[in-house]
């Protein structure tokens, strides 16, 4: 009963995802099916209540991220900081090193910030915007600043996911840093050098020709316009909430709108709840969007996989699977165990947050060594949700940047990580084998 109701779940995404229909569809067949799973268990419906509710609690932190970045991505476009940023940038950057210098701004803009939804708002559309000017392909930009918005996300000492993954496995924070740093510079070195030939080899059409000229028909170019993204990068290395920090860059950002691009209060306003609209065909693929409309499905998906997440956990659903991992530990290794599983929990939870939550509780003692199990846990489980194409890990991102599904086919940080994770946490296992750690301890319940 268990593997046929995940099983028609799985199914349900899957035909989604061919037919190109809203995942929406699949997340409100989810939540139906583990209702009635939970119904025919022997839960009321008062208890299954509660416990969606209980897993919604954490939720209002994200749905103010994803209101104040909606926000933000319109602020900017409208305000001109986005067309300042590309118009300067397209007289430096060149289209061969144009993938690597994506891949590396979104790495330092995330490390700083700590939060992938807001560099791929930031930093990641700024690099879209530019990509669409100078010709370089969509997928390729997206795969890049995908990477690169993750790699903070995974090791910034200011990141969500990097405390939570120290908040289930009772590590420091600081440790964890340097350990990840660590362990992700060959990584990091493989996915430059991967852009940068990737560059040179398709290198796009190289048109720069006119874009200047194109933005400055409809915005005034001034250097006043950077103000919000000055406030980002200072308030940032502060280590001011994220919140706060977006508030003040969109604070900035409005008067910029009214008295250096003289759009009335009401446009400016319009634009923050619908998306910006410049209405010059010839721009409006280059900076047309944002808005918090535009994640109103975005934020549906989200509400309907914590409210279903709670009630995987509180049924037992998944509990089942514990012994069959320790089996498949022994025969894939505990990381790799650890890596297939967090794939099944990133496909079934649709989040990072709860596929971390959960990959900790079935895989918790393949480990016995907590400080090298959060490692573990970062190459794996707060990367892998990234990799799934209905998860709102690497589909919210995208969608703010204005990028394809198929650009996480070209997130090579993201699978190198992993791959290398094989190896690296592997040898140190080997390195300091004894009797303790050859032990197979009894995954944690859930």
């Amino acid at each position: 009963m268990r593997l046929l109701t995940i099983g028609l779940f799985c199914a349900s995404l899957l035909t989604c995802i061919l037919c190109k229909f809203s995942t929406l569809y699949a997340m409100l067949f989810g939540l139906v099916l583990f209702v009635a799973y939970g119904l025919r268990n022997g839960f009321s419906a008062r208890e299954l209540l509660a416990m969606s509710r209980k897993s919604l609690k954490p939720l209002f932190g994200v749905l103010r991220v994803f209101f104040f970045v909606s926000m933000l991505t319109a602020a900017w476009r409208a305000s001109g900081t986005i067309a300042v940023i590309i118009c300067y940038a397209v007289r430096l950057i060149r289209p061969q090193v144009f993938l690597l210098l994506t891949f590396l701004l979104n790495c330092a803009v995330s490390f700083l910030t700590g939060t992938s939804f807001g560099t791929a708002a930031t930093m990641g559309v700024i690099c879209m915007t530019m990509a669409n000017s100078m010709g370089v392909s969509p997928a390729l930009t997206g795969g890049a600043a995908l990477s690169g918005v993750f790699f903070g996300d995974r090791c910034s000492p200011v990141s969500s996911s990097a405390h939570l993954v120290c908040s289930v496995t009772g590590t420091d924070i600081y440790i964890n840093v340097v350990k990840m740093l660590r362990s992700c510079l060959v990584p990091l070195l493989l996915s430059c050098a991967v852009y940068l030939a990737i560059g040179f080899v398709w290198s796009g059409e190289g048109g720069v020709t006119g874009v200047e000229s194109l933005f400055a028909s409809h915005f005034r170019l001034h250097p006043l316009a950077l103000l919000p993204v000055a406030a980002i990068l200072v308030l940032s290395v502060f280590r001011v909430r994220v919140e706060i920090t977006m508030l003040v860059s969109v604070g900035l950002a409005i008067p910029l709108c009214l008295f250096l691009q003289h759009i009335d209060l009401w446009t400016v306003l319009q634009a923050l709840l619908l998306g910006y609209r410049c209405g010059d065909p010839a721009l409006a693929p280059l900076i047309d969007g944002g808005g918090v409309i535009s994640m109103a499905t975005m934020a549906c998906v989200v509400i309907l996989s914590s409210a279903y997440a709670g009630i995987l956990s509180g049924t037992g659903l998944l509990s089942g699977i514990q012994d069959g991992l320790v089996r498949l530990s022994r025969r894939v290794t505990p990381f790799g165990c650890m890596l297939l599983t967090a794939l099944l929990t990133a496909a079934v939870t649709c989040n990072q947050t709860l596929c971390i939550t959960m990959t900790d509780q079935l895989c918790g003692g393949m480990q016995p060594d907590r400080q090298e199990f959060a490692i573990e846990l970062e190459d794996s489980a707060a990367l892998i949700p990234v990799l799934v194409p209905w998860s709102i890990a690497g589909t919210v991102p995208l969608s703010y940047m204005g990028a394809p599904k198929t650009s996480i086919l070209f997130a090579c940080f993201l699978y190198l990580l992993p791959l290398w994770g094989m190896v690296y946490h592997n040898k140190r296992r080997c390195g300091g084998r004894n009797d303790h750690e050859n032990r197979i301890y009894p995954a944690r319940g859930m």
